[in-house]
């Protein structure tokens, strides 16, 4: 007969994320909570992912701002080294860490009065049925665990090729970027996707290495409108890098001194080079071979994700949120996911899941945001369609900042409502500009209701009023007269583009 089990009314597996924030949504609902985390607490979305990453790209930004010298003066005997910012990035990541630990202390059970508690415990969880896991704790041993509800939150891990050896020392993903010892001389990154690209961006900005950028697609970004795509493959290579496209990669070879790289194009040719760190990024998988989810009655698709329905149940009270489904890997979705889970498992009040204007920033040089739809989406579905560019250049902020590079797009219906579809746009501050037209898309307003609506000056934000101001036909400044900053299309399906 196996041990005793702790009983808890919720089992969270994974405490990154959407794992801790399920944790906090079961404490306010009064329920006692069991979090397991075999890693660190935080998980990818803390330590290799987005803080990680976007505290190193705020690093890289600052040291390019720095660098410029056309701003009236010149920063001298400026340098970097990449151990002092490794260590600054991981000031960060602990920063978070203790303030997530700091909060499981102060509701554990056994020290919290108040309704509800959780007991954080550090191990790989597998199930043994349905209802109970067994924890494989670092130490040895195991404890047993029973739970009324449990929630999947285990996230995902770098995707790799079959062919190629990851050591995490030359050859790399995202979760070894931080094992550098020094800049690399020459990086080659395999992969454009955003993770792709926004390496490129913090190792270019830093000015230490020649970056190389190899994908299979003929654009980087291929999802997004190619005006996006060109906009962010031009940045890159006003930074000095390289881009190949479609192109794959054959094989990495190591020599004592650095790694050989063939390289194989659509057109036929191959391309073998010499550089001293490779970066895989080619998207991640869910991280699930621990669970032993055979044991639940639970199979994953062919791809390795779980199947959760609407309201993130896999099978009877067994749950699933994050990067382990197959919706967007993101933190602001993990934590929308465990949060609605908990709610609909313990029978409390809640919307329907709802995010199909989804606003995602992309930490570019300048940055990228986008919400709602591109026009490639609009085509596809046979939306008609008007759009409008303003370019930031033409903007007063953006003027003052000297940072002209950059863009907003507005698509709206193109019929007599104007209804906002979607935006995309490049420069300063767009991650706090994008949430806006995300709440009036989920509004479904149009241009001339959100035009009764003054806009402070100057602000960046205003290239949405003045984009918008195009669209009816009403702007300052006119694409007759500044056509390579502003522009104004319209797109039927019956016709196609309407100039």
């Amino acid at each position: 007969m196996g041990p005793e089990a702790d009983e808890f009314d919720l089992c969270i597996v994974g405490a990154g994320p959407g794992g801790f924030a399920g944790a906090m949504r079961a404490i306010d609902a009064g329920r006692k909570v069991c979090l397991i985390e075999g890693d660190e607490i935080g998980g990818t979305g803390v330590k290799w992912g987005a803080l990680a990453s976007k505290t190193m790209w705020e690093l890289a930004k600052d040291y390019a701002v720095a660098s410029k010298t056309d701003r009236g003066y010149r920063c001298s005997g400026l340098k970097v080294d990449y151990q002092a910012v490794r260590e600054t990035v991981i000031q960060a990541v602990k920063e978070k860490q203790y303030q997530l630990l700091s909060q499981l202390s102060t509701f554990a059970q056994g020290r919290w009065n108040g309704p509800g508690s959780v007991t954080y415990l550090r191990g790989w969880a597998g199930f043994i049925d349905s209802g109970h896991v067994i924890v494989d704790l670092p130490g040895g041993g195991s404890k047993k665990i029973a739970a009324a509800h449990f929630l999947l939150c285990t996230g995902s891990k770098p995707r790799h090729f079959a062919h190629v050896p990851v050591d995490q020392e030359r050859i790399l993903d995202s979760d070894g970027v931080l094992g550098l010892r020094h800049f690399p001389k020459r990086l080659m990154i395999v992969g454009a996707g955003v993770t792709g690209c926004e390496y490129a961006t913090i190792f270019s900005n830093f000015g230490q290495t020649q970056v190389l950028l190899v994908d299979h697609q003929p654009k980087v970004i291929p999802y997004e409108d190619d005006d996006v795509s060109d906009f962010v493959s031009r940045n890159l290579e006003l930074k000095g890098v390289k881009i190949f496209h479609s192109t794959h990669l054959r094989e990495i070879v190591p020599k004592p001194n650095h790694l050989e790289v063939t390289l194989d194009f659509d057109d036929g040719h191959a391309s073998v080079m010499e550089v001293e760190t490779v970066l895989i990024s080619i998207g991640r998988e869910p991280n699930i071979g621990r669970l032993n989810l055979a044991a639940a009655g639970i199979t994953p698709d062919s791809g390795g994700y779980l199947d959760a329905d609407q309201d993130c149940r896999v099978r009877g009270t067994i749950y699933a949120a994050g990067d382990v489904t197959h919706r967007p890997a993101l933190v602001n979705m993990a934590v929308m996911e465990s949060r609605h889970a908990v709610k609909h498992m313990f029978n409390l009040p809640t919307l329907p899941l709802h995010f199909p204007n989804m606003s995602t920033v992309m930490f570019f040089y300048p940055a990228v945001a986008a919400v709602g739809l591109s026009e490639k989406e609009c085509r596809r579905n046979n939306i008609a369609y008007r759009v409008a560019s303003y370019a930031n250049a033409l903007l007063p902020r953006a003027i003052a900042m000297r940072a002209g590079s950059g863009f907003v797009k507005i698509i709206v219906s193109d019929d007599a409502t104007q209804k906002i579809l979607g935006m995309r746009a490049a420069g300063p501050q767009v991650s706090n500009t994008i949430m806006s037209i995300a709440l009036l898309i989920d509004q479904e307003k149009n241009a001339l209701e959100v035009l009764r609506t003054m806009f402070p000056h100057p602000t960046m934000s205003e290239a949405i009023q003045e984009c918008l101001r195009m669209l009816v036909n009403k702007s300052i400044y006119k694409p007759e007269a500044f056509p390579d900053l502003l522009s104004i299309r319209r797109w039927r399906p019956e016709t196609g583009f309407i100039r």
